[in-house]
């Protein structure tokens, strides 16, 4: 599963990446977690950047709330369930990143939380899809979720799933409003591992309500409760 990433260039570098207008509201996110306001660029809108909460509703559930939410739709799924098929359709976006976090454990207590980077260490997008609904209140919201796919022989290291990191080709494809469903799902591949790098990270990552620029800074290997450890 994939819980947590950092989106944490400016609005300028955002805008000339994408090419997408960034709303004033924006700010980094260094800890971006289900349920936070993220930005996100779907397919039908490409020229503007929203914000969305992480966390989508399941089709039988349209009530419950954000904290119960699906946070990661599998490749496999879409290709073995027609709703989420329609929703590729019909409902694509992109979530600009520059990183993610993965927990590599180490002991039955112990876990090191790891950030994942591009090796140019410039922003990326991975894929996703959204959508609009009411909540039990009758008020509108928007939600999104990530793709995820098989770890690649890096990130495999650490666990067995990663998000579905866009090339540039890959993020043309998705973002296409003609794109038909064979391009799509075979756009949705794992991220080539030459071109990533990755290193520990504090464990104050485990707080979502931790959002500081020192989280991403490389750290000596540390468990969720911040002893050192010889393990990396």
């Amino acid at each position: 599963m994939i819980d947590r990433y950092s989106i944490t260039a400016s609005a300028a570098k955002i805008y000339e990446r994408f090419r997408a207008d960034v709303l004033p509201s924006y700010t980094a996110n260094y800890n971006a977690a289900p349920t936070h306001l993220l930005p996100v660029i779907t397919h039908s809108t490409p020229h503007g950047v929203s914000t969305f909460y992480w966390g989508t509703s399941p089709e039988w559930s349209k009530n419950k709330p954000l904290s119960e939410k699906i946070i990661n739709v599998r490749v496999e799924n879409i290709l073995e369930k027609p709703t989420l098929k329609k929703a590729m359709m019909k409902t694509r976006c992109i979530i600009p990143a520059d990183g993610f976090y993965a927990w590599k454990k180490v002991g039955r207590k112990t876990a090191i939380p790891y950030r994942f980077v591009a090796t140019d260490e410039e922003l990326f997008s991975f894929a996703g899809m959204w959508e609009e609904y009411e909540d039990s209140d009758g008020h509108e919201l928007h939600t999104f979720t990530l793709i995820t796919t098989t770890a690649n022989e890096m990130v495999a290291t650490v666990q067995e799933r990663m998000p579905v990191m866009l090339t540039r080709n890959a993020e043309k494809i998705w973002m296409e409003k003609e794109s038909n469903e064979g391009d799509l799902i075979n756009a949705l591949l794992p991220y080539a591992a030459e071109k990533m790098n990755y290193y520990p990270v504090s464990p104050r990552i485990n707080d979502s309500t931790v959002n500081v620029p020192s989280l991403i800074v490389p750290t000596p290997p540390a468990d969720q409760f911040g002893n050192l450890t010889l393990f990396d």
